[in-house]
């Protein structure tokens, strides 16, 4: 009896391709635990972004994905790339879109800390793989891990930026930030309980579709006020309900809501995953700009992240002043990699190359969604 047509039966030493997500299902608990057993790994990289991402792609897109996974005997996943073909700009300053594969979930969803999970005997045979599947096209990675280890991209691939993406070591009795900025913030969080303003974390069991329709609605109001626009909006509401669908207790779509009366007027979202919370985005009434509502609530979103035991708050991608100077977060990058194949992406990777360089990390750093909160 034959497969479903999605379905194509590899050989022997290669991978099965996927080429519809329902048929990745029985393997999304091995994929967990590969992503899980690996360094550097994140929420980006599991089953419920990148088939979450697959699921919720416009058919108007005209984009066409597919999942190569390596098994071993037994059935246990040992490498996952997870692809699509599509036509885009590859910067706002490129007038003109190009055709390009790239990781499912990189585009309009924003992963960060991209990888490509794979064991470490694996590498050779995917890197060689992955060379065959774009052989002739261009290949656009635009935010990959640094550990995404060797052998794993094609000849011809070249980095060609790196992204700032501060985080923060928390855990009980770790102080955030100075003296000054921690009592200033004890002084902002009553000011706001004087205000009827309280504060309720939102794990993901407990994380709703009207959660969701909340952030959305105090994000957009955040950037009304700015006077920007992100890609975090409507449009990408049906991806974050299918996070929802693959959520578990510890790992998922996660928010701290900010209340008055009953009515939420400040959100943090982002996602949990081991012993990291990602901070995605988020939002406020400017009603409470004046009361740093935006700088509490990330105050108040680490020190959650504290008390549940994690050790890692993470701000991704963003070299934003408040995430030093307020919080005292460390730099760590993201690789953007090029592999240019037609003209308008060699005038890509000019371009790209070409863009203002990281920030020099500060004293004691080591060694790039959201936009920073204002006062």
């Amino acid at each position: 009896m034959t497969g479903p047509a999605e379905l194509l039966a590899p050989p022997v030493t290669g991978p099965t391709i996927h080429r519809h997500p329902g048929t990745l299902a029985p393997l999304e608990d091995s994929w967990r635990a590969l992503v899980s057993a690996l360094p550097g790994s994140s929420y980006f990289m599991t089953p419920d972004w990148v088939l979450g991402s697959w699921e919720a792609m416009d058919p108007a897109a005209n984009a066409t994905a597919e999942t190569a996974v390596w098994t071993s005997p037994d059935g246990r996943v040992e490498a996952v790339v997870p692809l699509v073909r599509t036509r885009g700009r590859l910067h706002p300053r490129l007038p003109l879109p190009v055709s390009f594969w790239t990781l499912l979930g990189s585009g309009a969803d924003a992963a960060d800390h991209g990888l490509l999970p794979a064991l470490p005997h694996r590498h050779a045979e995917v890197g060689a793989w992955l060379a065959g599947r774009v052989r002739g096209g261009s290949l656009w990675l635009p935010a990959m891990d640094p550990e995404a280890g060797p052998g794993l991209l094609p000849p011809g691939t070249r980095r060609i930026a790196r992204t700032t993406c501060p985080r923060l070591t928390v855990g009980p009795g770790l102080p955030v930030g100075s003296t000054g900025f921690r009592r200033l913030m004890r002084r902002r969080e009553r000011q706001l309980a004087d205000a009827g303003v309280t504060f309720r974390w939102v794990a993901p069991p407990q994380m709703t579709a009207e959660v969701i329709d909340t952030v959305l609605r105090l994000h957009l109001l955040r950037q009304e006020v700015k006077g920007t626009r992100t890609a975090f909006g409507p449009a990408r509401r049906a991806f974050h309900l299918r996070l929802l669908e693959r959520a578990d207790g510890d790992r998922g779509p996660t928010a701290l809501l900010a209340e008055r009366e009953g009515r939420p007027v400040g959100a943090v979202y982002g996602f949990l995953w081991q012993n990291t919370f990602a901070y995605y985005n988020g939002g406020w009434d400017p009603a409470y700009a004046r009361l740093s509502l935006g700088t509490v609530l990330l105050d108040r979103a680490v020190a959650e992240a504290s008390a549940l035991g994690l050790d890692t708050f993470d701000f991704l991608r963003g070299d934003e002043e408040y995430k030093y100077r307020s919080f005292g977060a460390v730099d760590r990058y993201d690789d953007q990699w090029l592999r240019p194949r037609s003209p308008g992406t060699l005038l890509a990777g000019a371009v790209l190359r070409h863009r203002r360089r990281p920030r020099t990390p500060r004293a004691g750093t080591v060694s790039g969604v959201p936009g920073g909160p204002s006062s």
